[in-house]
């Protein structure tokens, strides 16, 4: 008899699938049931891969769901992930096989909240732009130097504050009028354009300046109304738009003259050419001080110059110069003879002895000696005087020296000279 185990096995073996069966069937079942759809969470997980894929889990209070940014859509993403972002997430259902689970592949993101007024902001701007509303060529030249300025914002802001402390503490010498307005919620841009008007009627202003600290998107939302914009753009006062922080942007940041990045910035950007003129204004000073004293020290040695000239025009003076003149003639007068005479000193005793070097007796002294000289080394080569050295002088029968063993025969009769006498001899 077979067990209720061996019953359902045998009932069942036609029906068993692998688990991969199973998973493919699940896979699609959930893919082709479930369309794609926006998914709102908080980012968790977050690993960005060297492949370029971004993992991460989108969770709430209730549950958590895989999600994965491939490479492609993630290059097209504007907002930066980060664990603990609200989020909306648009993509579809797919199961990973390997796993056994399954994950959202997505195909945007946009911080949850801001997602509606993003696209609202990036259509109107790029209606604008299409519109020529924010034109380089629309824009006006922010004054240098204006003397009266509007600050189109809420009185009892921060911002306020921060913009007049700024202008104080660089020096700026002019007039500053706050034109209140509401700067958030609902309204704000009708005031705002409103003052704008204002201020245009009034005529006073050489500036004018609108913006407020910064925020969210929803409380700056009001900068990016259209009818506040376009008030900006057509504004007959040269603007500065100073919203937010300086990551913030909003569509009166476009259609201004000129954008600050807050509204300290701003008014740094009014005070930047005063302070340069201040500072031209030092040095215009310093270099003037430097000029002005060179002159005063030229006048001066100038002066200096005309006294010392005057001294020495004056009669008293003049005599005091003809006597020195008379007194250097003088020594130089006695330097030019005492060197006269001793140049003629010289050439008298030059001349003395060119008379001792040529007169006759020296001359014949010379030539006795020279005389002597010679007679004296005639009589050292002489024949006397050889033969009074030792020396025997052999001649021939007819008195020729005879110089060579050679030239004498056997037998031949020689003559032999000595200092004292001479003898007569027989060759062998």
């Amino acid at each position: 008899m077979k067990t209720t185990e061996e019953t359902l096995f045998a009932e069942a073996s036609d029906q068993v699938e692998s688990v991969t069966e199973f998973t493919r069937r699940v896979k699609s079942l959930l893919e082709g049931g479930i369309r794609p759809g926006w998914v709102r969470g908080e980012v968790s997980n977050l690993r960005a891969q060297a492949s370029g894929h971004v993992y991460f889990s989108v969770k709430d209070a209730g549950a958590q769901l895989s999600a994965v940014l491939f490479r492609g859509d993630a290059a097209r993403q504007t907002l930066a992930l980060r664990d603990g972002l609200q989020i909306l997430v648009y993509g579809e259902l797919s199961v990973y096989e390997q796993r056994g689970q399954y994950q959202l592949i997505v195909r945007a993101v946009v911080e949850d909240g801001v997602g509606k007024l993003q696209r609202e902001f990036e259509a109107l701007k790029r209606r604008l732009a299409e519109e020529g509303l924010f034109a380089a060529e629309r824009k006006r030249p922010i004054p240098a130097l204006p003397s009266t300025i509007g600050f189109v914002t809420s009185p009892t802001g921060a911002a306020v504050q921060d913009f007049l402390r700024i202008l104080m503490r660089r020096g700026w010498r002019g007039r500053v009028v706050v034109l209140p307005a509401k700067v958030q919620g609902e309204g704000a841009a009708v005031e705002m354009a409103g003052m704008l008007q204002v201020a245009q009627e009034l005529g006073i202003f050489d500036l004018l300046v609108i913006g407020r600290g910064g925020g969210s998107l929803e409380d700056l939302w009001a900068f990016n109304e259209e009818a506040l914009v376009r008030a900006v753009a057509a504004c007959t006062v040269p603007v500065i738009s100073a919203v937010g922080h300086e990551i913030d942007f909003t569509l009166c940041d476009f259609a201004a003259d000129a954008r600050a990045e807050t509204p300290s910035a701003a008014a740094e950007l009014i005070t930047s050419h005063f302070v340069a003129a201040l500072e031209r204004a030092a040095q215009a000073r310093t270099t003037m001080a430097a000029v002005i004293e060179g002159a005063v020290n030229g006048a001066r040695e100038r002066l200096d110059h005309a006294r010392s000239r005057l001294r020495l025009l004056t009669p008293a003076a003049q005599v005091e110069q003809g006597q020195l003149r008379l007194d250097d003639l003088s020594n130089r007068l006695g330097a030019a003879l005492r060197a006269s005479v001793q140049f003629r000193r010289r050439q008298l005793a030059e001349t003395q002895m060119q008379f001792v070097h040529r007169s006759p007796e020296t001359r014949v002294q010379q030539e006795s000696q020279r005389l002597l000289a010679l007679w004296k080394r005639l009589q050292s080569v002489s024949p006397a005087s050889v033969l009074n050295r030792g020396f025997t002088i052999i001649r021939d029968e007819k008195n020729r020296p005879v110089s060579r063993r050679a030239g004498v025969r056997a037998g031949q009769k020689l003559i032999a000279e000595f200092s004292d006498g001479t003898t007569r001899l027989r060759a062998e």
